[in-house]
């Protein structure tokens, strides 16, 4: 997909790659553009920078994502981009409360649920239609230090092939976006203070933003912007044991 002239719709997009995203796509020169975000002051601030729609959006309440939906289509026409961007993380292991897993499950995985049964119907009327979800390196690996980040970025994977899967040959695009660390809030906190052995190895939130624009141009599945991570899911496939004692050493020298 050439992003110009389409109609795209980004949630989690006042903020970090989601933000980087929404500017990329107007210099490509994309027809219409949608900032979904719960802090609508941001999303108003992005979308009147690049001449956008902001809309107030909790992702993880599926009443917010139909009607994101509706008003885009409403406003703008067919969704050709349905970004499912917006994430959150939390540490912890099986001692995070339930509370804590309920809200993570809503943002990083039922989203993206809510996401497709709100444009799917109409793309495959159209027999055409591209959807975007933003997992993580997580997602194929796992996360040091977060078992429901690493939990939930699985099964945001997993929800993406399944579509690409079940839709692909109905005109639909599917691609998975999975950075390993990223130089945004969500890694350095909201005043770089946070520290985190991803850092080292991080990149931009533009690199991000060109790996997007070079996958969906390719229509490739994996869009990885740490190209490492590709031999890192190999080395996993290949010797399962082997890769879990490198993650157990990896653990023990960052605690």
């Amino acid at each position: 997909m050439n992003v110009r002239d389409k109609h795209i719709v980004v949630t989690g997009g006042a903020n970090g790659i989601g933000r980087e995203l929404v500017r990329r796509f107007h210099r490509e020169g994309a027809r219409a553009i949608v900032v979904a975000d719960l802090e609508m002051e941001r999303a108003a601030e992005i979308a009147a920078e690049i001449g956008g729609l902001p809309v107030a959006c909790d992702v993880a309440v599926e009443a917010d994502v139909q009607q994101l939906a509706m008003m885009a289509t409403m406003v703008n026409g067919p969704i050709d981009l349905f970004c499912s961007n917006a994430g959150i993380f939390t540490e912890g292991g099986v001692n995070t409360t339930n509370e804590e897993w309920n809200r993570i499950i809503g943002v990083n995985l039922m989203a993206h649920v809510y996401a497709a049964r709100a444009v799917l119907p109409d793309m495959l009327t159209r027999g055409e239609g591209y959807i975007l979800t933003t997992a993580s390196a997580a997602g194929l690996l796992s996360q040091i230090g977060s078992a429901s980040y690493a939990v939930t970025k699985h099964a945001a994977l997993a929800f993406a092939e399944w579509i690409a899967i079940t839709h692909g040959d109905q005109g639909i695009k599917v691609s998975c976006l999975c950075p390993q660390g990223v130089r945004t809030r969500m890694l350095l906190g909201d005043a770089g203070e946070k520290e985190s052995f991803l850092k080292a190895g991080s990149v931009s939130v533009e690199e991000v933003a060109d790996a997007v624009i070079e996958g969906l141009d390719k229509e490739a599945f994996l869009i990885l912007p740490h190209p490492e991570v590709l031999e890192y899911f190999r080395r996993k496939a290949h010797d399962y044991d082997r890769w879990l004692r490198g993650m157990r050493r990896l653990q023990a020298s960052v605690q």
